[in-house]
């Protein structure tokens, strides 16, 4: 008997090196069977990255070499200076004294890259930051106020429901009804949508990281936090679409012609009780901001020779001072970013990336 009055078997020398043995085949079978779960391969029905970039593919086409998100953009570079207002609620040195120079990306959201400007109302800009000493800070933001869901499945489904319909080639309003019913946590971004029009310049907008993310300050103090980026330009509300079908990337190369564009880092401190996982929900318009520094775009460049052009804005890579929150939207993204990067890249080099999942069965839709 053991000091806790449990018995258990003497074990000699090679017994006890037979129990290790059989310890460390039950972790090593643990963790192969948890990646096996991660990848789809024990559960082919459960939703995995490759699945939703699938599904990205049968909504837009596939379209080799181009993202299968945000596929039509514009590099684009300057310089970000930093105010020092956020240096007290994080300790990463972006927002201190200094220049950084980042690597953006202006698009579309959606996976054509020959998409018409005025298709949809929404504009994305992407950043990259690289701090001296070798740590990153990616991030994406949407002209939108809020995402139109709240998770990975409902997004999953969303993209299901806007596939188009064989016979029209264009979605099934029915379909889109029918999810729009199950799900309404989408009202404040239809609300949104509803009046929303396709703006004439990417210059003009104000962009949104819809999820919620933790500053750490100098002492571990956590500070839940959203950003995005105001225009110095002006814009009229009733401005008219862009010019022609790719009139955003040349009214840019125009307007940055006759100077700089300039946007301020805008963070909204949260209140106790404000949501940090649900990026369908906007915070109250009363909570405190900070001016927390200046991008200053200088010229853009051809995204697919320019500096963006192989660059993941993976919305995890993250500096010392900015942590992810508990946002399930997060992980999801940074997953789907990195299995459109391998498509992409792969299909560049011509070598074929392995599916993150294996294929369905034939009766059924390849999502």
């Amino acid at each position: 008997m053991s000091e806790y009055g449990t018995a258990f078997p003497i074990r000699t020398p090679r017994s006890g090196m037979l129990w290790r043995l059989a310890l460390i085949g039950a972790v090593v079978a643990a963790l192969a069977a948890a990646f096996a779960y991660v990848g789809g391969w024990l559960t082919p029905r459960r939703l995995t990255p490759g699945r939703i970039v699938d599904t990205f593919e049968q909504v837009a086409g596939r379209h080799p070499g181009f993202r299968r998100n945000h596929a039509k953009g514009v590099c684009v570079t300057g310089y970000f200076e930093g105010s020092g207002a956020a240096s007290a609620y994080s300790r990463t040195a972006l927002f201190g004294a200094g220049q950084r120079t980042p690597v953006g990306r202006f698009a579309l959201p959606g996976g054509n890259p020959y998409a018409p400007d005025a298709s949809v109302p929404i504009r994305s800009p992407a950043l990259r930051f690289t701090l001296a000493d070798g740590e990153q800070w990616r991030t994406g933001m949407n002209s939108m106020p809020v995402f139109p869901v709240a998770t990975p499945q409902a997004f999953y489904e969303q993209l299901r429901a806007s596939r188009p319909d064989p016979r029209t080639g264009k979605p099934d309003p029915g379909r889109m009804r029918a999810f729009f019913a199950a799900h309404p946590e989408t009202r404040a971004f239809r609300a949104w949508a509803s009046t929303a029009r396709p703006s004439a310049s990417y210059a003009t907008e104000a962009y949104n990281a819809l999820d919620a993310f933790y500053f750490v300050d100098a002492d571990g103090r956590r500070h839940a936090v959203r950003w995005g980026v105001v225009p110095e330009a002006a814009g009229r509300p009733d401005a008219v679409g862009p010019a022609g079908p790719d009139g955003l990337a040349q009214d840019l190369v125009r307007r940055l012609a006759q100077g700089p564009l300039r946007w301020h880092l805008r963070v909204t401190l949260a209140a106790p009780g404000d949501l940090t996982d649900d990026a369908s929900r906007a915070w109250p318009a009363d909570r405190p901001q900070l001016d927390a520094g200046t991008l200053v775009l200088e010229r853009t460049e051809p995204q697919d020779a320019g500096p963006c052009r192989d660059v993941n804005y993976d919305p995890l890579v993250l500096p010392q001072g900015i942590e992810a929150s508990d946002d399930p939207l997060l992980p999801a993204r940074s997953a789907v970013y990195a299995d459109s990067h391998e498509r992409r890249t792969g299909e560049e080099t011509g070598v074929s990336p392995p599916r993150t999942a294996p294929p369905t069965p034939a009766r059924e839709p390849r999502a």
